[in-house]
């Protein structure tokens, strides 16, 4: 078995090649070799002939691809050519953009946060038309959460805590795809990771923050080991098989009652973070998936 890890190149954060190389190393431990491709070196070429691959000794078609970026098309085009891809370009779209993902959470009836899509506006205007959706966003309650679609590691969402500060804010980031969200306050500060690979929850972690509402270690937040009840488990498969990923980290905030409800689905959920905090390489764990996908179609691809 021979696959390609992709990442994206022109990403300056060291920790898209760590995943990268995290990978590499769990697989070559199972006697699987994988080359390391940021993503601007394998450029997607079609014709009236087809769909290749031009790139850097990229003749021979891998086995399987792990797609740790979000280049859409990219993740498509390797697709075409009957090479699994993972995640698939779909459940990547779906991660993505945070509207399509709770639209396919809420399509499964899995408990999410109140959520308003906002209208697309395409352009930056002076003449916004916003008063129905700034009503409803009143009707949610303060503090809320404003979120851009596109966006990653607790960046891009905001909690804002009067109408003055969400008209604001919505000024600034309009001609953006965005949403509005309920802000579960009984969470503040405060969410648990789940990292799943195929049917099963592999890794857990709680992560907190004294001084920011967002819980992610990026942005300051701590972490520590997490022992996930039967029904957290039941419910990050859920919301990973309504997305469509094999490998995700599902993010669960609690209700006041103490009831997890789904924050978001990572379909590129880095992994050293868990792994310093568990001891538990998940890298590991999905290059077994992988392995275990190739036995059943009898070694033939995978």
């Amino acid at each position: 078995m021979h696959g390609w890890i992709v990442y994206n190149g022109h990403l300056k954060s060291p920790k898209f090649l760590d995943y990268a190389e995290l990978i590499q190393e769990a697989a070559q431990q199972k006697g699987i070799s994988m080359t390391i491709y940021p993503n601007h070196e394998l450029l997607s070429t079609m014709s009236g002939e087809g769909m290749s691959i031009t790139g850097a000794d990229t003749a021979e078609h891998p086995d399987f691809v792990i797609f740790g970026d979000k280049d859409i098309l990219l993740a498509r085009q390797l697709e075409s050519m009957g090479i699994p891809v993972y995640n698939s370009a779909d459940a990547i779209e779906a991660c993505d953009h945070k509207g399509v993902m709770y639209q396919r959470l809420a399509q499964k009836q899995l408990p999410i946060p109140e959520t308003i899509l906002g209208p697309k506006i395409f352009i930056k205007t002076d003449e916004l038309h916003l008063t129905h959706l700034i009503n409803e966003g009143v009707k949610l309650g303060f503090p809320l959460i404003i979120k851009e679609a596109y966006g990653s590691f607790g960046e891009q969402v905001y909690l804002v805590h009067t109408k003055e500060e969400m008209m604001n804010k919505l000024r600034s980031i309009h001609n953006r795809p965005f949403l509005l969200q309920q802000f579960i306050s009984a969470s503040y500060g405060r969410d648990v990771r789940l990292n799943v690979v195929g049917e099963e929850v592999v890794a857990s972690m709680l992560r907190y923050s004294e001084h920011d509402f967002r819980a992610n270690v990026t942005t300051g937040g701590k972490m520590e080991p997490y022992s996930p009840s039967d029904a957290e488990k039941e419910l990050a498969i859920r919301a990973s098989k309504a997305i469509g990923t094999t490998f995700c980290g599902v993010d669960l905030l609690y209700d006041e009652y103490g009831q997890p409800v789904i924050c978001e689905v990572n379909g590129n959920a880095q992994i050293r973070n868990i792994y310093e905090c568990t001891g538990i390489n998940v890298a590991e764990k999905m290059m077994v998936h992988v392995m275990k996908q190739h036995s059943k179609k009898g070694g033939e691809g995978i």
